[in-house]
């Protein structure tokens, strides 16, 4: 078998009671950082035969997990935080397993992604995660398009020296809509920053130490006063419960609360 282990994001005691326990029991670890992954096995007291896998690697590193898992072994894999695959290596490993037959499982634990969307404090649901936003101009102009289409938070990672630049370029794309960075989540020094795209630029304009996820709801502020709310809510109701429907035509049309949760009500028991 081969484990797809998810690892701590920033605070060693987020690995499961499972995920020690397999990390324990395998027979050899492959990570994408053997240095950041032999202190989180010496944080466990457990000593492994450590292999790198990363981005340049992966595919010739998959030959060797595939035939390790043919001899009967049990093969784990580990990037340096998060879940293997979101962002991180990974998903080479599992087409290679799959390919020749052999069984694959995930052990899941923290994401930066479910953890920044709750904590951004914008609707949660639904959402698209982006990933990094591409560094050359086509490729990023199409996915801050891809953004703006969406309708609801997206969430994308940041290394910390372009968080002003990224949030600049939303801003211009997207309007001044509210958004949110998280800073070194779980770690001692956490923080977010919610606010507008504008009082976030402010914000940063001193480069932030430590890993940012950035989350936006796109056209926010795009609703006209005029709009339809009966049509609107049937719309979010297509694909969202009464309470994520109401939260959300809150936003958009600008009523309370409980006037959208009574709207999705009154239009739930009319379909």
């Amino acid at each position: 078998m081969l484990y797809l282990v998810a690892t701590p994001i920033g605070n060693l005691g987020d690995i499961t009671f499972r995920a020690a326990q397999i990390l324990k029991d395998c027979d050899a670890v492959y990570c994408e950082d053997t240095r950041r992954t032999s202190q989180l096995l010496s944080h466990l007291g457990i000593e492994k035969p450590l292999y790198s896998c990363h981005t340049h690697n992966e595919r010739m590193r998959s030959e060797q997990v595939v035939a390790a898992l043919k001899e009967g072994k049990e093969i784990v894999y580990a990037s340096d935080a998060g879940m293997p695959g979101i962002s991180d290596p990974g998903a080479i490993l599992v087409s290679a397993c799959i390919e020749n037959g052999l069984d694959v499982t995930v052990v899941p634990g923290a994401s930066a992604v479910l953890t920044s969307a709750v904590l951004s404090g914008l609707p949660p649901q639904p959402f698209t995660f982006f990933g990094f936003l591409p560094r050359e101009t086509k490729p990023r102009r199409e996915m801050m398009d891809a953004i703006a289409k969406t309708g609801h938070l997206c969430i994308l990672y940041e290394s910390p020296h372009r968080v002003q630049g990224t949030l600049q370029d939303l801003k211009e794309r997207l309007g001044n809509c509210r958004a949110a960075v998280l800073r070194e989540l779980t770690k001692k020094f956490e923080t977010v920053y919610r606010g507008t795209l504008s009082e976030l630029i402010e914000e940063f304009e001193t480069e932030p130490k430590g890993e940012c996820v950035i989350t936006v709801l796109p056209e926010e502020e795009s609703a006209e006063p005029n709009a339809d709310p009966a049509g609107l809510m049937d719309d979010l109701l297509k694909s969202m419960s009464v309470k994520d429907a109401a939260s959300c035509a809150a936003e958009k049309l600008h009523i309370s609360k409980k006037a959208a949760y009574a709207l999705a009500l009154e239009r739930k028991s009319n379909s």
